[in-house]
């Protein structure tokens, strides 16, 4: 049995395939934090607390309904904090919390291997869309 707090515990292997399972909670989790709008939405939170409205504001496209159901999501796993501001109006603003904090290297990283990828992606869909 593999010792969960050796780095290769969760290395990608055959035998790791039923981490993948339709019912397995690092699916659900995964799931969760390869979503485009919790990707972006921790990157905005980057930058420090924000307000629900300047989010959204940020994140061209995104609904008010889809913001919110992301919002509690990474809320609900630890990956931000919500505190409710005592003005007038009340508003409430999120926060990335430490274990959310913990993402941005990896996030980093794969935000830098789009841009420096980006013109061979473009390329092979071109020659995709032309071949077909």
């Amino acid at each position: 049995m593999k010792d969960l707090e050796s780095p290769t515990a969760y290395a990608w292997s055959p035998a790791c395939a039923a981490h993948f399972s339709a019912g397995c909670p690092s699916r659900e989790l995964f799931d969760q934090i390869a979503d485009k709008w919790s990707m972006m939405i921790l990157t905005v939170l980057d930058g420090g607390p924000q307000r629900f409205n300047t989010i959204r504001r940020m994140l061209e496209g995104v609904s008010q309904k889809s913001l919110t159901q992301t919002l509690r999501r990474l809320e609900r796993n630890g990956l931000i904090e919500r505190r409710v501001l005592t003005t007038s109006p009340v508003a409430v603003e999120y926060e990335m919390s430490e274990l959310g904090r913990t993402l941005l290297p990896p996030f980093r990283t794969l935000y830098l291997w789009t841009k420096q990828n980006m013109p061979q992606v473009e390329a092979a869909r071109a020659a995709f869309d032309q071949a077909r």
